[in-house]
C-alpha cells in the first residue's frame, strides 16, 4: 500500500493527489456551512449599524463570493506542496512557461474573489444606508446611496482593472502606462472631458440640490418627472411618457425651471371682442369678472381686470389672477370654472367676439 501511494506521477506522489482530492471534497461539502458561519460572526459586528436588516439578507450577499474564496484559498495552499511537473513545463510563448501561465491564473482568480467580497461589501453598506434613507420623506437621499454605490463600485473596478494589467504584465507596464499617460495626458483629457463634466455635474446635483428625485422639471424642451439621477446623466420621465436621458452636464449648465418648487400658478387671460361694444357694456363686465375673480376662494387677492387695449377692430380686456392651486387636474377644473362664467358673463352683457368663434389667449407661469 506503502508502495503505492509512493509511486510518483507526474513528479508527485499519488498521496499527495488523494490529499489534495479529499482536502478539496471536504471544502466543497463544508464551505457552504463555513461560509455562513463567517457571515453571521461578520453580521454580529455590523447589525447594530441597522438593526432592520435581516441576517438572512447579508449571508446571501456574501455567502457565493465566500464560498468562492475559501475554496481557491484550500487548492492555493494544498497545491503549494506540489512539484509542477516538468514534463508539462513547457514554453507556451517566448519565455513564459506553463507554470507561469497557472502562478498568474490562480494570483487573477485570488485578486478577483477579494473584488468580488469588496463588492458585495459596498452593496451590504448601500442597502443599510437605503433602509435609513427609506425612513426619511426625502427622495434624494435613496437616490444619494445609489449613487455613490456606483461611483465606489467603479473605482474598484478601476481598482482590479489596474492590477490585473499588474499581474499579467508585471509592473513594468504599469510604470510605462503611467508615464505613457504623461505623454499622451492631453490627448486623454480632451477625450474624457465630457464625461468628467458630466461626473463633476452629477456631484454639483447632489450637493447644490437644483431638483430631486420625483421633482417636475422643463429643461430646454423638455418637461417631466425626474426619476433617476446617475453618474453621467439624468433620466426624466416626460409628459408623453418617454424615458429621456439628459447628460448630467446639461442639467447644471442650462436654464432649468423646477416646477414642483413653484408656490402659485399664474393665469394671464386676453378676452378681445368687436371695436362696436358699448363702453357700458364693458364697464359691466369688468366689473362682473372682479366680482368674479373676488368670490372665488381658490384665487389669490391682488388680481387684475381691466381694458388693456383697444383699436379699430378689437376692444381687450386683461384678466390675470394667481392661485394656490398646484395639482395639474384641480387647475385645470379652476380654468375651466372661470372660463366659462366669464363667457356667461359676456353673453348676459350682450358682448361679441370677433369672428365666429371666442378668440381667448390663455398663458401661465410659475411664480
Amino acid at each position: 500500500m506503502n508502495s503505492f501511494l509512493n509511486t510518483i506521477i507526474l513528479d508527485n506522489p499519488i498521496r499527495d493527489y488523494l490529499i489534495l482530492l479529499l482536502v478539496l471534497m471536504f471544502v466543497s461539502f463544508v464551505k457552504r456551512y463555513i461560509s455562513k458561519i463567517v457571515a453571521a460572526l461578520l453580521f454580529r459586528l455590523v447589525k447594530h449599524w441597522s438593526p432592520q436588516i435581516e441576517q438572512k439578507s447579508f449571508v446571501e450577499l456574501l455567502l457565493k463570493p465566500l464560498e468562492f474564496f475559501f475554496l481557491l484559498i484550500t487548492f492555493m495552499f494544498t497545491i503549494d506542496r506540489f512539484t509542477f511537473p516538468r514534463i508539462l513545463n513547457v514554453n507556451v510563448y517566448g519565455k513564459v512557461t506553463l507554470q507561469n501561465v497557472t502562478d498568474t491564473l490562480l494570483e487573477l482568480a485570488f485578486t478577483a474573489s477579494i473584488i468580488w467580497i469588496i463588492l458585495r461589501l459596498i452593496d451590504f453598506i448601500s442597502l443599510v444606508l437605503e433602509k435609513k434613507a427609506d425612513a426619511t420623506s426625502d427622495r434624494t437621499d435613496k437616490q444619494f446611496v445609489i449613487f455613490f454605490r456606483d461611483f465606489f463600485k467603479a473605482i474598484i473596478f478601476i481598482m482590479g482593472a489596474i492590477a490585473f494589467i499588474r499581474i499579467l504584465f508585471g509592473v513594468g507596464l504599469v510604470e510605462k502606462i503611467v508615464a505613457g499617460l504623461g505623454i499622451g495626458a492631453a490627448a486623454l483629457a480632451l477625450a474624457a472631458k465630457e464625461s468628467i463634466e458630466n461626473l463633476i455635474g452629477s456631484f454639483i446635483i447632489f450637493f447644490d440640490k437644483p431638483f430631486r428625485v420625483g421633482d417636475s422639471v422643463k429643461v430646454d424642451s423638455w418637461q417631466g418627472t425626474v426619476e433617476k439621477i446617475g453618474l453621467r446623466s439624468t433620466r426624466i420621465r416626460t409628459l408623453e411618457k418617454t424615458f429621456v436621458t439628459v447628460p448630467n452636464k446639461k442639467m447644471v449648465d442650462s436654464i432649468l425651471d423646477n416646477l414642483s418648487l413653484r408656490t402659485q400658478q399664474r393665469v394671464n387671460m386676453k378676452l378681445e371682442m368687436t371695436a362696436d361694444t358699448p363702453a357700458d357694456s364693458i364697464l359691466g363686465a369688468l366689473q362682473d369678472i372682479r366680482k368674479l375673480l373676488e368670490n372665488n376662494e381658490n384665487i389669490l387677492k391682488g388680481f387684475t381686470v381691466n381694458l388693456h387695449d383697444f383699436n379699430k377692430d378689437t376692444v381687450i380686456i386683461q384678466v390675470i389672477f394667481n392661485t394656490y392651486i398646484l395639482d395639474g387636474t384641480m387647475y385645470a377644473a379652476l380654468r375651466e370654472s372661470v372660463n366659462l362664467s366669464i363667457l356667461h358673463i359676456l353673453e348676459k352683457r350682450d358682448i361679441k367676439m370677433p369672428g365666429s368663434s371666442t378668440n381667448v389667449v390663455v398663458t401661465s407661469a410659475a411664480k
